[in-house]
């Protein structure tokens, strides 16, 4: 399996996150990805390099999957936001007013010219800090993300965007839960301007990709398929519900498995088997793999109860289908354990291939 490194992923590097009324340490820390690395390289895959440079392309993608104006704000967040309080350098930005649905009288069509409350406009949590390194990092994970995909294009059985920060709940104009771009929604886009006729992301962190539910919710050609924490209780809260099934083009080509906390292996396995069961009824040419651990019975933001040994099984269930893949690194908070555990889903799959 390839392996595509964002060279730069340490560039973003948040000192805090809100949570419940208090600033605590920020749990997507750099170390997440080093683990896996380092796994890596002692159960070789294959190669690992850093992906090359195709900025049309990427710009290309990134405009497809994300609104025009919402990169526009991310690119130019840290310069704003110290432009607003030189005093800001020293802390990561957060948002703390934000408009409401416009059913409520809020308008969104507008940018304020206030930088704080222009990240409020495009942020649904305060808990994904914004930092000097932040789209920088983004934008070369969206860059493997894309080099991931374009190596299955080429002829690669599977490939591996290993980046930070994560990116499956960032949506067309929005962000949120440690992710600015979202890697999952891009490689899937560039599988099907390669010319996958029908491409699935099978999400499997979790909490639920609500960014990837919301880029292709009303289209047909690529399924979207989550199996992850009850969002009556978990995060994101706000989607992730069994009766989102798609609109207008997209109806019947979203579903959601939507678990209760303390699921253990064998309920998540048989919602694993129902996924793919769609995936294959589908008729997908190619997978799209969003790839968290945090289902690790571990994890200190999470809660199911899956363990270290489970994991080659999923890969190896998700090797069944037969298709090119490409996996995108998203959650895995128990940063001791992420590496071990992502690296045995990779090896599961390629041992199943």
């Amino acid at each position: 399996m390839l392996t595509l490194l964002n060279p730069h992923h340490g560039l973003h590097v948040g000192r805090q996150e809100m949570f419940r009324g208090r600033l605590v340490d920020s749990h997507e820390v750099p170390a997440r990805l080093t683990h896996v690395l380092d796994e890596l390289r002692r159960r070789p895959l294959g190669e690992v390099r850093e992906p090359g440079a195709d900025t049309a392309a990427l710009d290309a993608v990134l405009n497809t999957v994300h609104e025009p104006r919402y990169l526009h704000c991310l690119r130019n967040a840290w310069a704003d936001w110290v432009a607003l309080d030189p005093a800001n350098a020293a802390v990561d930005a957060l948002p703390s007013v934000w408009p409401l649905p416009h059913r409520h009288g809020f308008r969104h069509d507008r940018e304020p010219a206030n930088a704080a409350a222009r990240l409020g406009l495009y942020a649904f949590d305060s808990g994904t800090p914004l930092t000097a390194g932040s789209w920088a990092a983004a934008h070369a994970g969206a860059a493997c993300a894309l080099a991931a995909a374009q190596a299955v294009l080429a002829g690669e059985r599977s490939a591996f965007a290993l980046t930070r920060p994560p990116g499956h709940h960032a949506g067309p104009g929005f962000y949120g839960g440690y992710c600015f771009l979202n890697n999952a929604a891009i490689a899937a886009q560039a599988l099907r301007d390669g010319g996958h006729a029908r491409v699935a992301v099978l999400d499997v962190d979790y909490h639920h990709g609500n960014g990837t539910q919301t880029v292709f919710y009303e289209r047909a050609d690529v399924l979207t398929l989550s199996i992850h924490g009850d969002p009556r209780t978990e995060y994101p809260f706000f989607l992730g519900h069994a009766d989102e099934t798609g609109a207008g083009a997209g109806e019947g080509f979203n579903r959601n498995w939507p678990l209760p906390r303390g699921t253990g292996t064998a309920a998540w396995r048989a919602a694993l088997d129902e996924a793919l069961q769609a995936a294959s009824d589908f008729g997908a040419s190619a997978l799209v793999v969003p790839l968290g651990v945090d289902t690790f019975e571990g994890d200190p933001i999470s809660g199911f109860k899956l363990r270290s040994g489970d994991y080659p099984g999923v890969g190896a269930a998700l090797a069944s289908l037969r298709l090119p893949t490409v996996f995108t690194f998203e959650g895995g908070y128990a940063v001791a354990q992420a590496g071990v555990n992502a690296v045995n889903v990779l090896e599961g799959f390629e041992r199943a291939a």
